[in-house]
């Protein structure tokens, strides 16, 4: 069974970093593009970040430049977004997603999915 289970969120003060961590099980990493997309309350789902199969190219939102990065290892079937400087705007569920390629950082263009987890930014 293709399974994708994301961790590492929780509650952070304006200013802080989190690390989330997607882990695949049932497949390898190796041949996907892994994509981040997050979904505020009452809001649509947006991409976040992505990160090709080779880890030689990326895609992200504006709205995380400079604060976000990305990172797999697939060694460790595992895709890594790292948040710093976080907003409470960046206060969302979110979940990683697999894809052939990160071109369009679209939600319907990723065929599987995580359950999420939940990242809240206040003081």
């Amino acid at each position: 069974q293709l399974q994708l289970v994301e961790s590492g969120g929780g509650l952070v003060q304006p200013g802080g970093s989190l690390r989330l961590s997607c882990a695949a099980s049932g497949f390898t990493l190796d041949y996907y593009a892994i994509g981040w997309f997050r979904q505020a309350p009452g809001k649509v789902r947006e991409g976040v970040f992505c990160i090709s199969s080779s880890g030689g190219s990326t895609n992200y939102a504006d709205s995380v430049k400079g604060r976000f990065t990305i990172s797999r290892d697939n060694a460790k079937n595992t895709v890594y977004l790292q948040m710093n400087s976080l907003k409470p705007e960046d206060t969302a569920v979110y979940y990683c997603a697999a894809h052939s390629d990160c071109y369009a950082l679209i939600p319907h263009e990723f065929e599987y999915w995580g359950q999420g987890t939940q990242v809240t930014v206040s003081s």
